[in-house]
């Protein structure tokens, strides 16, 4: 397989340099002068990686980062002339990958580029697994897998009990319906519901574990009067 990637830098110099050594590693190279310009390089080719300069023209690196994360979820190197510990922090907070100041020596551009789309290539394979198995369902980063028991939020684990993946699975499986109380404690235990006390117990543990914020729920969702749900997303 021949790794795209998208360098994005307004110095053209840098650009063309870093463009060369990338291609002399077999790589194929698209290229950007600002933000902008790289998110409509995004909407024409596939894209494995991206090195993307902090301070640029029209749209700035981690401005276009936080663009390119709501679709997209490659790799992205962020390159800097600044050295401030704050400009690392901010780049890596935002949906980078590595960091690296200029000026830098190709080799170690290089190296990091290679370290990269190799765990990239690894988190691929898993996922290429997971969805050929009977019984995956996700929604959004929330992933169930009934084969192997096990959940996952953005591809983090997340230990469940018994009852609460059996309630998060009959969820799950239908995304966007609204179960009631009711009708979860007589699928989930197959018995008739008498108190389903016990339900909203369950549906706040599982929210702790799968929830930013459990208070203001992404997936995880209430009803009032009515009863539970998965979001669409």
């Amino acid at each position: 397989m021949t790794y795209r990637i998208l360098v994005v830098e307004d110095d053209k110099e840098i650009l063309e340099g870093v463009s060369i050594y990338l291609r002399n590693q077999g790589y194929d190279v698209l290229q950007a002068e600002d933000g902008l310009e790289g998110l409509e390089k995004l909407e024409q080719e596939e894209v494995h990686l991206a090195v993307v300069d902090v301070m640029m023209p029209r749209m700035d690196g981690i401005a276009m980062t936080m663009r390119l994360r709501e679709k997209h979820d490659f790799p992205v190197i962020f390159l800097s002339a600044k050295s401030e510990e704050i400009d690392k922090i901010a780049g890596l907070n935002i949906g980078g990958d590595d960091y690296v100041a200029k000026p830098f020596a190709p080799m170690e551009l290089l190296a990091r580029v290679n370290s990269q789309l190799r765990r990239y290539a690894r988190y691929l394979s898993v996922l290429s697994t997971r969805e050929e198995r009977w019984g995956r369902y996700a929604v959004g980063g929330l992933e169930l897998d009934e084969e192997a028991v096990e959940v996952y939020v953005d591809e983090v684990p997340v230990r469940l009990t018994p009852l609460e993946f059996k309630i998060l699975n009959l969820l799950i499986r239908h995304p966007g319906r609204v179960f009631s109380a009711d009708e979860i404690y007589e699928r989930v235990w197959n018995d008739r519901a008498v108190s389903t006390e016990t339900i909203m117990v369950h549906i706040r543990n599982i929210r702790e574990k799968i929830e930013i914020n459990p208070k203001n729920p992404k997936y995880l969702k209430v009803v009032w009067g009515v009863g539970y749900k998965i979001e669409k997303q």
